[in-house]
């Protein structure tokens, strides 16, 4: 069945580079190929860069966001261990649900759904609860809000905990410095902003989460996302541990090059100059955003929408978009579902033109 090309105007996935869609199709050698290990440490090297870090362990993990979200937190976390969670979207109900399964103690800091988790209310969970470890989003997927993370990040060193951050819908789209804002654990996609199809997820350890690992009293609980095995993989010994997704490596590789040679300040304002279009060019159809402009993602962009749309069924115009005009947007998750629409500007799609697109096609339904 041929398959129609849409423009993707949803959470994810988003449009794949010309570029990235061409390595797809580069000749497969092995796992352990001289040439295969070479594009690795590429790879790996470029993903420092962008994520902001020196961490030696830093990888493209052969599974996709997800799993980087378990990675960080079934490595991090023993049964019995205390993690504080901010909740402002479902995302960071994932998480909670992700560190109870691994046996963790969980106190969750809540926030309405599209506003920012209470540097206050975290601090004070993380002192009272004095966790090995605190974890949130950065960018969270849900609710288009934008995490300020200093401030949690300040009480988490403070309290010693290890601090874990979800960069999903962030890495590549907005500055992301983990060394400087003091993080041990973080995790993405490639999906989103990178503009390379779903399959990988980015993931960075810090020299103390190592050493966490490493000090565990008891196997962590997955075999195939233990880091302490996978370390030896993508370190110097390069240990056998899984074939990794070959095609998908050439295709995340091309795609760092794509955003080295963008470069993040010109790609970041991109993302910000097409957001702010798709708020000003939808507001005469009476899209309204949900969240404040000081903690608005620009990679993601939820609208409420209009009650009339809502009267008439919100899913039916979205379907009608996706019908007759080729485009996908995504509706709302979890409480916001029914009233909003997410629209997401990630990557190649982060232009003035997917807006006016979009626009045109709103104003023939």
């Amino acid at each position: 069945m041929p398959i129609t090309p849409r423009l993707l105007l949803g959470p994810g996935p988003s449009t794949a580079h010309p570029r990235v869609l061409a390595a797809l199709a580069t000749p497969l050698v092995g796992h352990l190929d001289p040439q295969f290990l070479a594009l690795m440490d590429e790879v790996q090297e470029r993903l420092r860069r962008l994520f902001g870090t020196q961490n030696a362990l830093t990888l493209p993990l052969s599974a996709t966001g997800s799993a980087g979200m378990e990675a960080c937190l079934v490595n991090l976390l023993e049964p019995g261990d205390a993690i504080v969670v901010g909740v402002a979207g479902v995302f960071g109900e994932r998480m909670c649900d992700v560190a109870a399964r691994a046996g963790a103690r969980v106190t969750r800091v809540d926030a309405e759904w599209g506003t920012a988790l209470s540097p206050d209310a975290m601090g004070d969970a993380i002192a009272k609860a004095r966790p090995k470890a605190v974890a949130f989003v950065h960018a969270e997927t849900s609710t288009g809000v934008l995490q300020p993370v200093e401030p949690i990040a300040r009480a988490a060193k403070k309290a010693g905990a290890l601090l874990i951050l979800d960069c999903v819908t962030s890495l590549g789209g907005i500055p992301v410095t983990l060394d400087a804002w003091g993080v041990d654990a973080a995790y993405s996609g490639t999906q989103k902003c990178l503009s390379c199809p779903p399959g990988l997820s980015p993931v960075s350890f810090s020299p103390r989460a190592v050493e966490s690992v490493l000090a565990r009293k008891t196997k962590v609980q997955s075999w195939y996302l233990d880091v302490s095995m996978l370390a030896r993989y993508y370190g110097g010994e390069r240990v056998y541990h899984h074939t990794a997704p070959i095609s998908m490596i050439y295709a995340i590789a091309e795609a760092l090059r794509v955003v080295d040679e963008e470069g993040m300040p010109a790609r970041a304002a991109r993302h910000r100059a097409a957001a702010a279009a798709l708020i000003e060019q939808l507001a005469p159809l009476g899209f309204t955003p949900l969240v404040a402009p000081e903690v608005r993602l620009p990679s993601l962009t939820t609208l409420r929408v209009p009650e009339r749309v809502i009267a008439a069924g919100e899913a039916k115009l979205r379907r009608r978009l996706l019908d007759e005009h080729d485009i996908e947007v995504g509706g709302g998750l979890g409480k916001l579902a029914g009233s909003v629409w997410r629209v997401g500007l990630m990557g190649e799609n982060a232009t003035v033109e997917s807006v006016t697109h979009l626009e045109r096609a709103l104003g023939q339904l």
